[in-house]
C-alpha cells in the first residue's frame, strides 16, 4: 500500500457494494483517491462508504445499474460534478448466472450481455470521452475472469461477456494510447466473494478442487484483486497498456494436469 499514490485523482468502481470492488474502493480510497462508488439503485453502499472512511480515504455513492446506458452516462456525469474531474475507471460489476445451455431465455441472454458486456463499454468508452475532453490522460482497468479462457459448465453467456472483455479492452487500448489513456484487462482465478460463496464454501468438492488445482493451493481473496488494481493504474504502470494481468494463484497453468492420471 502507498500513502498519497492517487492523492488528488478521482476514480470510478463499479459493483462496490461488496467482493472485489468494495476492496478496490477500499484499497484505492487508502491510497489517496477519491472514489466514487457504484452500487444499483436498489442496493445500499453504506457499508463499502464506512470501510473507505475508516481507511482514512475519500468516497460517495453513485448509483447505476450497469444494464441501463442512461443510468451509466448519468453516473458519470454525476462523478465529475461532485467531484470535479475523472482520471480513472474500475469497470468491475458483472452478474454471473448459470442455466443449462438449452434452457436459457432470450431474456438471460440479453440480461447478462447488456450488464457485463455493453455496460462497461458504454461506461469505458463515455468515461475515455470525460478524460479527453478534461486532457489530462488516465487509465481504465476492467475485471474479466479466467473463465474467458475456459469454458465453465453452465456458462457459456458469462465465458462470452468475459471473453469480450479481453478483446474489447485491448482494441480500446490501442485506440486511446494517443491520449495517454492506458487499458488494462486483469483475470481473476478462484476469489472469495458473494457470488462465489456457496461454491467455495469450506469443505465442499467444489472448494477442493479449486485448492488442489492452484498452484498456490488456496482460494484467493478480494483483496489481492485490489492490489493489483492499484499497480495498473499507478504510475508504476506506465507503460503498460492492452495487458492481461492473470490473478489466479496459477489455476490455469494445472488446468490440464492430474497427478492421479498423469503422463508426466
Amino acid at each position: 500500500m502507498v500513502k498519497d499514490r492517487f492523492k488528488g485523482k478521482v476514480v470510478i468502481v463499479t459493483g462496490t457494494t461488496h467482493g472485489m470492488g468494495q476492496a478496490t474502493a477500499t484499497r484505492l480510497a487508502s491510497e489517496g483517491a477519491i472514489v466514487a462508488c457504484n452500487h444499483r439503485p436498489t442496493s445500499s453502499p453504506d457499508e463499502t462508504l464506512q470501510m473507505v472512511k475508516s481507511a482514512g480515504g475519500e468516497g460517495f455513492p453513485v448509483a447505476a445499474d450497469m444494464s441501463k446506458p442512461d443510468e451509466i452516462i448519468n453516473m458519470i456525469r454525476e462523478t465529475v460534478k461532485q467531484a470535479g474531474r475523472l482520471d480513472y475507471i474500475v469497470s468491475n460489476a458483472a452478474i454471473c448466472h448459470s442455466p443449462k445451455w438449452d434452457q436459457t431465455p432470450i431474456e438471460e441472454y440479453d440480461l447478462m450481455m447488456n450488464t457485463n458486456l455493453r455496460g462497461p463499454w458504454v461506461l469505458c468508452s463515455e468515461g475515455a470521452k470525460e478524460m479527453v475532453k478534461e486532457g489530462h490522460g488516465g487509465a481504465i482497468v476492467s475485471i474479466a475472469s479466467i473463465s474467458a479462457y475456459v469454458g465453465c459448465p453452465n456458462q457459456a453467456i458469462y465465458c462470452a461477456t468475459k471473453a469480450g472483455i479481453l478483446m474489447m479492452s485491448k482494441a480500446l487500448a490501442r485506440d486511446l494510447g494517443k491520449y495517454n489513456i492506458r487499458v488494462n484487462t486483469i483475470v481473476p482465478g478462484p476469489i472469495r466473494t458473494n457470488m462465489t460463496k456457496d461454491f467455495f464454501k469450506p469443505g465442499t468438492v467444489t472448494e477442493r478442487f479449486y485448492k488442489e488445482k492452484a498452484s498456490i493451493k488456496r482460494i484467493g481473496e478480494p483483496g489481492e484483486i485490489a492490489s493489483a488494481v492499484s499497480f495498473l493504474l499507478s504510475d508504476d504502470a506506465s507503460y503498460i497498456t492492452s495487458a492481461e494481468l492473470l490473478v489466479d494463484g496459477g489455476f490455469i497453468v494445472n488446468a490440464e494436469y492430474d497427478e492421479e492420471i498423469s503422463v508426466f
